[in-house]
């Protein structure tokens, strides 16, 4: 008779060993992979966005849109034209879902631990034709809005109201956000946890939330794009007057045992 060879009992266990190992090595590695090709979507969608805000810009001798405090004239409503409500270039690869549904449901994710990787909307914002959701915002002080419109009251000469700037490379303009806006201060306090609900008398933490391992992207008056660290959020110039050395930089005096548990382990700025 044919003697026929098989794979022991024994050999098949060692393959399947080293199978299993080297899924282990592989798939954090895998992992950290699809993350970063998600940052650099997210970068490029933002690159997408300053063209758009340039090309607005020019056809507005050189002034962005006056705001949210003016009806129809917050920047994803007077943008419409060129985004035209596509929810890819409106949110960020790691943050699809809404706090609202397209049916009106709450999600219950709003101002929870799973609030940064949320878009805000559905929000049914006039001039556009439907209902959409996002997850980007600007910063209010680029809006140009008439004197006594200014949002939360800030003062007038502290807008930059449109690019070619001094410092426009360190100004943010439009990022990842848990809001369509915000008007930071330098003396804001950082968010108790991620993706705690967006404060009006704390609206850094609209900005500051970990979708990045730590980092956000940001478009900047320039129109460049990169990441910037959590903590950086406070050295950047967000306004004419803005104090990049304010309490929460380390020029200020900040340490690491200052900032809340979650933002402890990010470097330091």
């Amino acid at each position: 008779m044919k003697r026929t060879r098989a794979f022991t009992l024994i050999e098949l266990l060692v393959v399947i060993a080293i199978i299993a190992l080297l899924m282990s090595i592989l798939m954090p590695a895998l992992s950290r992979v699809k993350k970063q090709a998600r940052t650099v979507a997210c970068l490029s969608k933002l690159k997408q966005w300053g063209l758009w805000f340039s090309m607005y810009a020019e056809d507005h001798n050189g002034r962005f849109m006056q705001g949210f405090t003016i009806t129809n004239q917050r920047a994803v409503q007077v943008l419409g034209s060129y985004h035209k409500c596509d929810e890819d270039l409106l949110t960020c690869p790691n943050a699809t879902k809404p706090w609202v549904d397209e049916n009106g449901l709450n999600t219950g994710m709003e101002g929870t631990f799973l609030g940064s990787t949320t878009a805000w909307g559905y929000a049914n914002l006039s001039g556009l034709p439907k209902p959409i959701k996002g997850s980007y915002g600007i910063n209010a002080y680029c809006n140009d809005p008439p004197r006594g419109s200014e949002p939360h009251s800030r003062n007038p000469a502290w807008f930059w109201r449109g690019p070619g700037v001094k410092g426009a490379a360190y100004a943010p303009l439009w990022m990842d956000a848990i809001r369509y806006n915000g008007v930071p201060l330098h003396s804001d306090r950082p968010p108790q946890f991620d993706g705690e609900h967006w404060n009006d008398d704390a609206q850094m933490g609209r900005y500051c939330m970990n979708r990045h391992d730590g980092f956000a992207g940001c478009l900047f008056l320039d129109y460049s794009a990169r990441k910037v660290g959590l903590k950086e959020l406070w050295t950047l110039k967000w306004h004419q007057d803005y104090n990049q050395a304010g309490p929460w930089t380390k020029a200020g005096g900040v340490t690491s045992a200052d900032w809340p548990a979650w933002l402890k382990p990010f470097k330091e700025y």
